[in-house]
């Protein structure tokens, strides 16, 4: 307060910086995925999609199969909508708070559009480091999904998970045609469950979704006027000169410690920063970067994910953990894919495609958004089958 009383316009121009964020970017793109999720836990999709992808996700990540709709639709639309689903599926007693705190751990990511449009093409003005960018953020997520999978393995059961939500809703024999059958009860045991007229379903996705859609404004408003007051108290000069010698101490450029300060608190501010760092700085650093603070997400972020957590009884501390794990991960494959990535035609080949233009678009970014979400959904489907089909071959003659 001391300091807005001390740099009022300031203060003023960091907000107004921060609400036309929220209004042209945030709001167009999170606010249809908000509405549309609800509607789809309104009608029983996602229990659909969860008795079909029980099979891949149960061994991969230790989670139900209704976690792949949220990993889909996290993916693709980016933070905080991973986080906002997975609250809905604690809610409704679908997943347990480990499996809860596993999903959200992975599924909290930067969406296609920003990444490829936003940083590749907007930030560093090169579409090819798109495909490397994409790769490591997206293949660290993988990761750390694999590596949460054993996250809370020692703790005891959640006794506050309903009963429900233990129940396989593939049933035990899940195969074949079988499975398909039992998706469809469960997706039809939903909807009357549920009991909400189409109306009332829309209306109610609209309310709880404006609601959401206004916290996440609200904290991006207040981290940009945080910022701009700890720089104008000197903080952030003080943090840059601290972190240019520890990434001097690690071997690293101490060109790229305004964007990791700044994307400590803002990714969009600090991918920004990695983009607009000095000519001299080598490209794969000033990436990896870049990298590092789209899977950190900025403590903007971390504040949008903990407000939705709250009341779930979803802890805030293993999603920090992943968060850190995440960022690590990600600028290491950077560095690691560099040579073989971009020393290929395989990226500027990627730049070239109508997909990878699609995506870079802003005024068709929820179409290339929806239609990389049926995309995904659908190979993650044929994963599911494949894998079912292989464990019934693998059976022996005879067994049932």
């Amino acid at each position: 307060m001391l300091l807005m009383l001390i740099h009022p316009a300031s203060s003023l121009d960091a907000a107004l910086r921060g609400l036309s964020v929220w209004w042209d970017v945030l709001f167009p793109s999170l606010f249809p995925f908000f509405v549309i999720s609800e509607i789809m836990l309104g009608f029983g999709i996602v229990h659909l999609f969860g008795a079909l992808l029980d099979p891949l996700m149960r061994p991969l990540f230790n989670i139900p199969g209704s976690g792949g709709f949220v990993a889909a639709m996290g993916y693709v639309s980016g933070y905080p909508v991973g986080a906002k689903l997975t609250a809905k599926l604690r809610e409704q007693g679908m997943i347990s708070r480990l499996e809860g705190e596993r999903l959200v751990a992975f599924t909290t990511s930067s969406d296609p559009i920003f990444l490829l449009g936003a940083v590749s093409v907007g930030f560093f003005h090169d579409a090819s480091l798109g495909l490397v960018l994409a790769l490591a953020h997206y293949g660290g997520g993988f990761i750390v999904g694999l590596l949460m999978k054993f996250h809370g393995r020692n703790d005891l059961p959640d006794s506050g998970l309903p009963a429900k939500a233990a129940v396989n809703p593939a049933g035990p024999a899940g195969q074949g045609s079988g499975r398909l059958r039992t998706a469809l009860n469960a997706m039809a045991a939903a909807r009357r469950q549920d009991g909400r007229s189409f109306g009332e379903l829309l209306k109610n996705a609209v309310q709880s979704s404006l609601q959401l859609i206004i916290v996440v404004g609200g904290l991006v408003v207040f981290f940009n006027v945080l910022m701009e007051l700890l720089a104008r108290a000197g903080i952030m000069s003080t943090l840059f000169s601290v972190t240019g010698w520890l990434l001097s101490l690690a071997g690293f450029p101490q060109g790229l410690s305004s964007a990791l300060v700044s994307g400590l608190f803002e990714v969009t501010l600090g991918a920004r920063s990695a983009g607009e760092a000095g000519a001299a700085l080598p490209l794969q650093f000033k990436a990896a970067a870049a990298a590092c603070i789209l899977s950190w997400g900025g403590l903007s972020v971390h504040a949008q994910v903990a407000s939705i957590l709250n009341g779930t009884g979803l802890r805030y501390l293993p999603f920090m953990a992943a968060r850190t794990v995440h960022a690590l991960l990600s600028s290491g494959l950077v560095l690691l894919l560099w040579k073989p990535v971009t020393g290929s035609r395989l990226a500027a080949y990627f730049s070239t495609l109508p997909a990878a233009a699609g995506l870079a678009s802003p005024e068709s970014g929820l179409l290339s958004s929806l239609s990389l979400l049926c995309l995904l959904l659908a190979f993650m489907l044929l994963l599911s089958l494949l894998i079912l089909l292989l464990g019934k071959l693998r059976r022996p003659p005879g067994h049932r």
